[in-house]
Protein backbone atom coordinates (compact mmCIF):
# COMPACT_ATOMS: atom_id res chain seq x y z
CA UNK A 1 0.00 0.00 0.00
CA UNK A 2 1.39 3.79 -0.95
CA UNK A 3 0.86 4.96 2.35
CA UNK A 4 2.55 2.51 4.60
CA UNK A 5 6.04 3.54 3.30
CA UNK A 6 5.24 7.60 4.25
CA UNK A 7 3.82 6.03 7.74
CA UNK A 8 6.64 4.19 8.44
CA UNK A 9 9.05 7.01 7.43
CA UNK A 10 6.85 9.08 10.08
CA UNK A 11 7.73 7.24 12.93
CA UNK A 12 11.74 6.91 11.89
CA UNK A 13 11.86 10.46 11.26
CA UNK A 14 10.31 11.45 15.01
CA UNK A 15 12.00 14.08 16.88
CA UNK A 16 10.72 12.37 20.14
CA UNK A 17 13.56 11.68 22.65
CA UNK A 18 14.11 8.19 22.54
CA UNK A 19 13.85 7.44 26.45
CA UNK A 20 16.54 5.19 28.31
CA UNK A 21 17.15 1.59 26.27
CA UNK A 22 17.82 -1.54 27.98
CA UNK A 23 21.21 -2.81 27.27
CA UNK A 24 21.78 -6.35 26.31
CA UNK A 25 24.94 -6.49 23.89
CA UNK A 26 28.19 -7.15 26.00
CA UNK A 27 30.41 -4.95 23.04
CA UNK A 28 29.71 -3.49 19.84
CA UNK A 29 32.70 -2.23 17.19
CA UNK A 30 31.40 0.76 14.94
CA UNK A 31 33.94 0.70 11.82
CA UNK A 32 34.23 4.35 10.87
CA UNK A 33 33.91 7.73 13.12
CA UNK A 34 32.42 9.88 10.35
CA UNK A 35 28.47 10.96 11.35
CA UNK A 36 27.38 7.65 10.26
CA UNK A 37 29.58 5.70 12.73
CA UNK A 38 29.33 8.39 15.60
CA UNK A 39 25.53 8.54 15.26
CA UNK A 40 25.69 5.14 15.70
CA UNK A 41 27.96 4.57 18.54
CA UNK A 42 25.26 6.68 19.90
CA UNK A 43 22.18 4.63 19.63
CA UNK A 44 24.54 1.61 20.38
CA UNK A 45 25.64 3.35 24.12
CA UNK A 46 22.02 2.88 25.48
CA UNK A 47 22.20 -0.98 24.50
CA UNK A 48 25.86 -2.27 24.91
CA UNK A 49 28.45 -2.18 28.15
CA UNK A 50 30.97 -0.82 25.89
CA UNK A 51 31.19 0.88 21.95
CA UNK A 52 34.45 0.71 20.14
CA UNK A 53 35.35 2.71 17.13
CA UNK A 54 37.88 2.42 15.28
CA UNK A 55 38.50 5.08 12.63
CA UNK A 56 41.91 5.23 10.24
CA UNK A 57 42.26 9.00 10.84
CA UNK A 58 44.09 10.19 13.95
CA UNK A 59 43.28 13.73 15.15
CA UNK A 60 42.99 16.71 11.98
CA UNK A 61 43.89 19.98 12.51
CA UNK A 62 41.06 22.29 13.84
CA UNK A 63 38.37 22.93 11.22
CA UNK A 64 40.74 20.74 8.93
CA UNK A 65 38.85 18.02 7.10
CA UNK A 66 40.00 14.38 7.70
CA UNK A 67 41.97 12.84 5.18
CA UNK A 68 39.81 10.05 4.87
CA UNK A 69 36.66 12.56 3.45
CA UNK A 70 38.07 13.37 -0.13
CA UNK A 71 35.06 15.84 -0.06
CA UNK A 72 34.68 17.29 3.92
CA UNK A 73 36.57 20.59 2.25
CA UNK A 74 33.40 20.83 0.11
CA UNK A 75 29.68 22.23 0.92
CA UNK A 76 27.79 19.92 3.17
CA UNK A 77 23.91 20.73 4.23
CA UNK A 78 22.02 19.47 7.26
CA UNK A 79 18.90 18.85 5.70
CA UNK A 80 15.78 20.34 8.58
CA UNK A 81 15.29 16.03 8.69
CA UNK A 82 19.03 15.78 10.01
CA UNK A 83 19.09 18.82 12.16
CA UNK A 84 15.70 17.21 14.00
CA UNK A 85 17.78 13.77 14.38
CA UNK A 86 20.67 15.72 16.31
CA UNK A 87 18.51 17.73 18.51
CA UNK A 88 16.61 14.21 19.28
CA UNK A 89 20.13 11.80 20.09
CA UNK A 90 22.17 14.86 21.42
CA UNK A 91 19.80 17.39 23.37
CA UNK A 92 20.60 20.73 23.19
CA UNK A 93 22.65 20.49 20.11
CA UNK A 94 21.74 23.45 18.19
CA UNK A 95 22.51 25.77 20.48
CA UNK A 96 25.95 24.31 21.15
CA UNK A 97 26.47 24.69 17.44
CA UNK A 98 25.03 28.09 17.15
CA UNK A 99 27.22 29.24 20.21
CA UNK A 100 30.49 27.63 18.49
CA UNK A 101 29.60 29.42 15.38
CA UNK A 102 27.13 27.56 13.10
CA UNK A 103 24.37 29.98 11.60
CA UNK A 104 20.60 29.45 11.40
CA UNK A 105 18.74 31.82 8.69
CA UNK A 106 15.56 33.27 9.80
CA UNK A 107 13.00 31.31 9.61
CA UNK A 108 10.43 34.05 7.28
CA UNK A 109 12.81 32.90 4.41
CA UNK A 110 13.82 37.27 4.37
CA UNK A 111 17.61 36.18 4.08
CA UNK A 112 17.58 32.86 1.69
CA UNK A 113 16.94 32.31 -2.11
CA UNK A 114 16.02 29.51 -4.02
CA UNK A 115 16.64 30.09 -8.17
CA UNK A 116 14.96 27.92 -10.21
CA UNK A 117 15.99 27.85 -13.96
CA UNK A 118 16.89 31.89 -12.97
CA UNK A 119 13.80 32.78 -11.32
CA UNK A 120 13.85 33.38 -7.74
CA UNK A 121 11.39 31.15 -5.99
CA UNK A 122 8.77 32.96 -3.80
CA UNK A 123 10.00 33.19 -0.20
CA UNK A 124 9.09 31.06 2.33
CA UNK A 125 8.91 29.84 6.06
CA UNK A 126 12.09 27.76 6.41
CA UNK A 127 12.41 25.18 8.19
CA UNK A 128 15.44 23.98 10.81
CA UNK A 129 18.69 24.61 8.86
CA UNK A 130 21.57 24.42 10.68
CA UNK A 131 24.98 26.21 8.61
CA UNK A 132 27.98 24.67 9.22
CA UNK A 133 31.10 23.40 7.32
CA UNK A 134 31.21 19.64 7.14
CA UNK A 135 34.42 19.23 9.54
CA UNK A 136 32.98 21.93 12.04
CA UNK A 137 29.47 19.36 12.35
CA UNK A 138 31.38 16.50 12.64
CA UNK A 139 33.68 17.82 15.81
CA UNK A 140 30.55 18.45 17.28
CA UNK A 141 29.11 14.90 16.60
CA UNK A 142 32.00 13.26 18.34
CA UNK A 143 32.61 15.30 20.76
CA UNK A 144 29.30 14.90 22.55
CA UNK A 145 29.65 10.76 21.06
CA UNK A 146 32.98 10.75 23.12
CA UNK A 147 32.12 12.39 26.58
CA UNK A 148 29.70 9.02 26.45
CA UNK A 149 31.12 7.07 29.34
CA UNK A 150 30.66 3.74 27.45
CA UNK A 151 31.89 5.07 23.75
CA UNK A 152 35.81 5.07 23.31
CA UNK A 153 37.14 5.59 19.82
CA UNK A 154 41.12 4.58 18.58
CA UNK A 155 42.71 5.31 15.68
CA UNK A 156 43.22 1.79 13.27
CA UNK A 157 43.19 0.53 9.67
CA UNK A 158 40.01 -1.83 9.92
CA UNK A 159 41.80 -5.31 8.10
CA UNK A 160 38.68 -7.84 8.03
CA UNK A 161 35.90 -9.08 10.01
CA UNK A 162 36.16 -12.16 12.20
CA UNK A 163 33.22 -14.98 11.64
CA UNK A 164 32.29 -17.90 13.88
CA UNK A 165 29.94 -19.73 12.03
CA UNK A 166 26.95 -18.23 10.61
CA UNK A 167 27.29 -14.95 12.25
CA UNK A 168 30.18 -11.80 12.70
CA UNK A 169 31.88 -12.52 16.17
CA UNK A 170 34.68 -9.47 16.34
CA UNK A 171 37.35 -7.61 13.75
CA UNK A 172 40.69 -7.02 13.50
CA UNK A 173 42.46 -3.69 13.06
CA UNK A 174 46.05 -2.48 12.55
CA UNK A 175 46.66 -0.16 15.55
CA UNK A 176 48.01 3.32 14.49
CA UNK A 177 52.10 3.34 14.89
CA UNK A 178 52.37 -0.79 15.76
CA UNK A 179 53.34 -3.27 13.70
CA UNK A 180 50.86 -6.52 15.18
CA UNK A 181 47.26 -6.79 14.48
CA UNK A 182 44.80 -6.45 16.65
CA UNK A 183 41.49 -8.72 17.06
CA UNK A 184 38.28 -7.28 18.95
CA UNK A 185 35.07 -9.31 19.49
CA UNK A 186 32.02 -7.91 19.23
CA UNK A 187 28.61 -9.20 19.72
CA UNK A 188 26.91 -6.52 17.16
CA UNK A 189 29.61 -4.99 14.05
CA UNK A 190 28.68 -1.69 12.21
CA UNK A 191 29.99 -1.04 8.90
CA UNK A 192 30.14 2.74 8.36
CA UNK A 193 33.51 2.58 6.58
CA UNK A 194 31.25 4.70 3.99
CA UNK A 195 30.89 4.78 0.29
CA UNK A 196 34.04 2.64 -0.91
CA UNK A 197 33.94 0.08 2.50
CA UNK A 198 35.43 -2.77 1.52
CA UNK A 199 31.98 -4.70 3.09
CA UNK A 200 31.58 -6.83 0.37
CA UNK A 201 34.90 -8.05 -0.42
CA UNK A 202 35.14 -9.46 3.09
CA UNK A 203 31.95 -10.84 2.90
CA UNK A 204 32.69 -12.40 -0.25
CA UNK A 205 35.67 -14.24 0.91
CA UNK A 206 34.05 -15.74 3.90
CA UNK A 207 31.86 -17.22 1.39
CA UNK A 208 28.67 -15.45 1.53
CA UNK A 209 27.15 -13.06 -0.56
CA UNK A 210 27.92 -9.73 -1.95
CA UNK A 211 25.03 -6.97 -1.23
CA UNK A 212 23.91 -5.91 -5.02
CA UNK A 213 24.94 -2.71 -5.81
CA UNK A 214 22.57 -0.29 -8.11
CA UNK A 215 24.54 2.97 -9.97
CA UNK A 216 22.90 5.61 -10.90
CA UNK A 217 25.98 7.32 -13.51
CA UNK A 218 26.03 11.09 -12.79
CA UNK A 219 29.97 12.05 -13.95
CA UNK A 220 29.12 15.05 -11.43
CA UNK A 221 32.37 17.78 -11.51
CA UNK A 222 32.32 20.64 -8.93
CA UNK A 223 34.31 23.04 -7.39
CA UNK A 224 34.52 24.82 -3.66
CA UNK A 225 35.91 28.13 -2.57
CA UNK A 226 35.70 30.21 0.84
CA UNK A 227 35.18 33.75 1.29
CA UNK A 228 35.61 36.15 4.41
CA UNK A 229 31.77 37.29 4.93
CA UNK A 230 31.09 40.77 4.16
CA UNK A 231 27.68 42.33 4.83
CA UNK A 232 28.46 44.66 2.28
CA UNK A 233 28.49 42.60 -0.51
CA UNK A 234 25.05 40.42 0.63
CA UNK A 235 23.46 39.43 3.95
CA UNK A 236 22.34 36.11 2.79
CA UNK A 237 22.62 33.20 4.58
CA UNK A 238 22.11 30.84 2.01
CA UNK A 239 21.56 31.32 -2.01
CA UNK A 240 20.86 28.10 -3.98
CA UNK A 241 20.62 27.85 -7.49
CA UNK A 242 19.52 24.75 -9.94
CA UNK A 243 19.19 25.17 -13.81
CA UNK A 244 18.54 22.34 -16.18
CA UNK A 245 20.12 21.85 -19.69
CA UNK A 246 16.80 23.21 -21.29
CA UNK A 247 17.18 27.06 -20.00
CA UNK A 248 21.09 27.06 -20.24
CA UNK A 249 22.59 29.09 -23.05
CA UNK A 250 24.67 25.92 -23.81
CA UNK A 251 22.50 23.48 -22.79
CA UNK A 252 24.54 21.92 -19.79
CA UNK A 253 22.38 21.61 -16.41
CA UNK A 254 24.53 23.55 -13.29
CA UNK A 255 23.85 23.29 -9.44
CA UNK A 256 25.33 26.01 -7.20
CA UNK A 257 25.18 27.22 -3.49
CA UNK A 258 26.29 29.89 -1.19
CA UNK A 259 25.97 29.29 2.78
CA UNK A 260 27.35 31.69 5.51
CA UNK A 261 29.49 29.18 7.64
CA UNK A 262 31.05 29.42 11.05
CA UNK A 263 34.05 31.93 11.28
CA UNK A 264 32.47 34.71 9.35
CA UNK A 265 32.76 32.84 6.18
CA UNK A 266 31.04 31.76 3.19
CA UNK A 267 31.45 28.67 0.94
CA UNK A 268 30.81 28.38 -2.16
CA UNK A 269 30.24 25.65 -5.01
CA UNK A 270 29.68 25.86 -8.38
CA UNK A 271 28.99 21.92 -10.33
CA UNK A 272 29.09 20.97 -13.77
CA UNK A 273 28.28 17.63 -15.71
CA UNK A 274 29.91 15.18 -17.96
CA UNK A 275 32.71 17.45 -19.66
CA UNK A 276 31.97 20.40 -17.88
CA UNK A 277 34.49 20.22 -15.32
CA UNK A 278 35.16 23.19 -13.06
CA UNK A 279 38.99 23.55 -12.02
CA UNK A 280 41.30 24.69 -9.57
CA UNK A 281 42.15 28.17 -11.57
CA UNK A 282 40.68 30.72 -9.59
CA UNK A 283 39.63 33.03 -11.84
CA UNK A 284 38.02 30.25 -14.17
CA UNK A 285 35.91 29.97 -11.00
CA UNK A 286 35.01 33.57 -10.70
CA UNK A 287 33.92 33.29 -14.45
CA UNK A 288 31.75 30.72 -13.81
CA UNK A 289 29.67 32.07 -10.56
CA UNK A 290 29.42 35.12 -12.99
CA UNK A 291 28.39 33.61 -16.03
CA UNK A 292 26.42 30.70 -15.05
CA UNK A 293 24.95 31.39 -11.51
CA UNK A 294 22.66 34.60 -10.51
CA UNK A 295 24.60 37.92 -9.89
CA UNK A 296 24.90 37.05 -6.10
CA UNK A 297 27.49 34.06 -6.53
CA UNK A 298 29.01 37.11 -9.20
CA UNK A 299 29.20 39.53 -6.60
CA UNK A 300 30.62 37.30 -3.57
CA UNK A 301 33.18 35.65 -5.65
CA UNK A 302 34.26 39.00 -7.21
CA UNK A 303 34.52 41.01 -4.01
CA UNK A 304 34.89 39.19 -1.14
CA UNK A 305 38.35 37.88 -0.16
CA UNK A 306 38.93 34.69 -0.92
CA UNK A 307 40.07 31.82 1.70
CA UNK A 308 42.83 29.00 0.64
CA UNK A 309 42.48 27.45 -3.04
CA UNK A 310 39.79 26.14 -4.85
CA UNK A 311 39.05 22.42 -4.45
CA UNK A 312 37.39 20.21 -6.64
CA UNK A 313 36.12 16.77 -6.24
CA UNK A 314 34.69 14.51 -8.94
CA UNK A 315 31.87 11.52 -8.48
CA UNK A 316 31.01 9.19 -11.60
CA UNK A 317 27.52 7.91 -9.72
CA UNK A 318 25.38 7.30 -7.06
CA UNK A 319 24.82 4.06 -5.63
CA UNK A 320 23.05 1.80 -3.43
CA UNK A 321 24.24 -1.67 -1.62
CA UNK A 322 20.53 -3.46 -1.75
CA UNK A 323 21.22 -5.58 1.97
CA UNK A 324 17.55 -6.31 1.46
CA UNK A 325 17.53 -8.79 -1.34
CA UNK A 326 20.17 -11.09 0.41
CA UNK A 327 19.19 -14.22 1.15
CA UNK A 328 21.77 -14.71 3.42
CA UNK A 329 23.65 -12.55 5.69
CA UNK A 330 26.03 -13.46 9.09
CA UNK A 331 24.46 -12.30 12.32
CA UNK A 332 25.64 -9.85 14.41
CA UNK A 333 26.38 -6.94 11.48
CA UNK A 334 24.80 -4.37 9.88
CA UNK A 335 25.92 -0.93 7.87
CA UNK A 336 24.88 2.43 8.04
CA UNK A 337 25.44 5.77 6.28
CA UNK A 338 27.17 5.92 2.78
CA UNK A 339 27.92 2.57 3.39
CA UNK A 340 24.77 1.83 2.57
CA UNK A 341 23.70 4.43 -0.07
CA UNK A 342 25.23 7.11 -1.48
CA UNK A 343 23.68 9.77 -3.49
CA UNK A 344 24.64 12.82 -5.93
CA UNK A 345 25.96 15.27 -2.91
CA UNK A 346 24.26 18.72 -4.41
CA UNK A 347 21.29 17.67 -2.93
CA UNK A 348 22.80 17.41 0.17
CA UNK A 349 21.37 13.76 1.80
CA UNK A 350 24.19 12.11 2.74
CA UNK A 351 24.48 13.64 5.95
CA UNK A 352 20.69 13.64 7.10
CA UNK A 353 19.82 9.71 5.65
CA UNK A 354 23.15 8.69 8.46
CA UNK A 355 21.04 10.51 10.92
CA UNK A 356 17.89 8.51 10.00
CA UNK A 357 20.00 5.28 9.78
CA UNK A 358 20.59 5.87 13.19
CA UNK A 359 16.99 6.06 13.96
CA UNK A 360 16.38 2.85 12.15
CA UNK A 361 18.77 1.32 14.36
CA UNK A 362 17.42 2.41 17.38
CA UNK A 363 14.00 0.84 16.41
CA UNK A 364 15.48 -2.33 16.02
CA UNK A 365 17.49 -2.10 19.04
CA UNK A 366 14.19 -1.25 21.40
CA UNK A 367 12.85 -4.49 19.94
CA UNK A 368 15.51 -6.12 21.01
CA UNK A 369 15.98 -8.58 18.95
CA UNK A 370 18.36 -12.08 18.76
CA UNK A 371 21.76 -10.91 17.69
CA UNK A 372 22.24 -14.82 16.75
CA UNK A 373 19.86 -13.93 13.88
CA UNK A 374 20.65 -11.81 11.00
CA UNK A 375 19.36 -8.10 11.19
CA UNK A 376 16.63 -8.33 8.61
CA UNK A 377 14.43 -5.89 10.38
CA UNK A 378 16.58 -3.37 10.61
CA UNK A 379 17.48 -3.37 6.63
CA UNK A 380 14.14 -3.26 6.05
CA UNK A 381 14.06 0.23 7.99
CA UNK A 382 17.08 1.47 6.12
CA UNK A 383 15.52 0.53 3.00
CA UNK A 384 12.63 2.71 3.56
CA UNK A 385 15.36 5.58 4.18
CA UNK A 386 17.22 4.81 1.39
CA UNK A 387 13.89 4.60 -1.31
CA UNK A 388 12.93 8.31 -0.28
CA UNK A 389 16.42 9.49 -0.95
CA UNK A 390 17.02 7.76 -3.63
CA UNK A 391 13.60 8.65 -5.56
CA UNK A 392 14.30 11.91 -4.70
CA UNK A 393 18.11 11.87 -6.10
CA UNK A 394 17.97 9.70 -9.35
CA UNK A 395 14.24 11.58 -10.39
CA UNK A 396 16.23 14.80 -10.30
CA UNK A 397 19.21 13.05 -12.16
CA UNK A 398 17.25 11.77 -14.77
CA UNK A 399 17.02 15.12 -16.04
CA UNK A 400 20.23 15.31 -17.04
CA UNK A 401 21.28 14.93 -20.45
CA UNK A 402 23.53 12.54 -20.04
CA UNK A 403 21.70 10.22 -17.99
CA UNK A 404 20.17 7.61 -19.62
CA UNK A 405 18.76 5.83 -16.98
CA UNK A 406 17.96 2.82 -15.51
CA UNK A 407 14.46 4.25 -14.98
CA UNK A 408 12.41 2.97 -12.28
CA UNK A 409 9.07 1.29 -12.71
CA UNK A 410 6.74 4.09 -13.46
CA UNK A 411 9.05 6.98 -14.12
CA UNK A 412 6.54 8.58 -16.62
CA UNK A 413 3.52 8.74 -14.37
CA UNK A 414 5.86 10.01 -11.54
CA UNK A 415 7.71 12.34 -13.57
CA UNK A 416 4.42 14.23 -14.87
CA UNK A 417 3.03 13.92 -11.53
CA UNK A 418 6.45 15.72 -10.17
CA UNK A 419 6.02 18.56 -13.15
CA UNK A 420 2.27 19.15 -11.94
CA UNK A 421 3.34 19.77 -8.04
CA UNK A 422 6.28 21.83 -9.13
CA UNK A 423 4.41 24.35 -11.09
CA UNK A 424 1.62 24.62 -8.42
CA UNK A 425 4.16 25.43 -6.07
CA UNK A 426 5.28 28.16 -7.84
CA UNK A 427 1.85 29.81 -7.13
CA UNK A 428 1.13 27.98 -3.99
CA UNK A 429 2.47 28.62 -0.62
CA UNK A 430 1.05 25.04 0.91
CA UNK A 431 2.11 22.80 -1.89
CA UNK A 432 5.63 24.27 -1.75
CA UNK A 433 5.92 23.75 1.97
CA UNK A 434 4.93 19.81 0.95
CA UNK A 435 7.39 19.56 -1.89
CA UNK A 436 10.12 21.03 0.56
CA UNK A 437 9.21 18.62 3.10
CA UNK A 438 10.34 15.98 1.00
CA UNK A 439 12.86 17.81 -0.58
CA UNK A 440 14.56 18.23 2.95
CA UNK A 441 13.41 14.63 3.82
CA UNK A 442 11.30 15.84 6.71
CA UNK A 443 8.62 13.58 4.62
CA UNK A 444 8.17 10.65 2.14
CA UNK A 445 8.35 11.40 -1.64
CA UNK A 446 4.65 9.21 -1.37
CA UNK A 447 3.08 12.03 0.82
CA UNK A 448 2.94 13.54 -2.35
CA UNK A 449 0.46 11.17 -3.88
CA UNK A 450 -2.25 11.47 -1.74
CA UNK A 451 -5.34 12.34 -3.19
CA UNK A 452 -6.05 15.95 -1.86
CA UNK A 453 -2.21 16.79 -2.82
CA UNK A 454 -2.90 15.65 -6.33
CA UNK A 455 -6.32 17.27 -6.63
CA UNK A 456 -4.84 21.18 -5.63
CA UNK A 457 -2.18 20.61 -7.91
CA UNK A 458 -4.14 19.87 -10.35
CA UNK A 459 -6.60 22.39 -9.85
CA UNK A 460 -3.73 25.09 -9.60
CA UNK A 461 -1.52 24.02 -12.59
CA UNK A 462 -5.37 24.66 -14.80
CA UNK A 463 -6.07 27.98 -13.42
CA UNK A 464 -3.11 29.73 -12.75
CA UNK A 465 -0.45 30.78 -14.59
CA UNK A 466 2.56 31.01 -13.02
CA UNK A 467 4.03 34.00 -12.94
CA UNK A 468 8.38 33.92 -11.48
CA UNK A 469 9.62 36.13 -8.38
CA UNK A 470 11.51 39.31 -8.82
Amino acid sequence: MAGTAARRFVELSTGEPPGPGRVFIRQAVVLGGSVAGLMAARVLSEHADEVLIVERDGDSADGEPRPGVPQGGHVHALLPAGAVQLERWYPGFTAEAVAGGALIPPSDGSLTRRFMSGAARPQAREPLFLLSTRPFLEEQVRRRTLAIKNVRQVTGRVDGLVFDGDRVSGVSYQPEGTGEPVTVEAELVVDAMGRSSRLGDWLEGAGWERPPMRRMPIKLNYATALFRYDESITDFYSVTSQAGADVTPDGAARIGGVLRVEGDRWIMLVSGYGDDRPGRDRQDFVTRCRRDFPPVFGDIAERADMIGEVLTYHQADSRRRDFHKLRRFPAGLIATGDAVASFNPVYGQGLTSAALHASCLSAYLRAEPSLREPAKAYFDRVRIIVDAAWQISTFADLELPHVDGPYPPGYRLIRWLTGRLFTASLTDARTDERLSRVITMLAHPNSLARPATVARALWITWTRRPEPAA
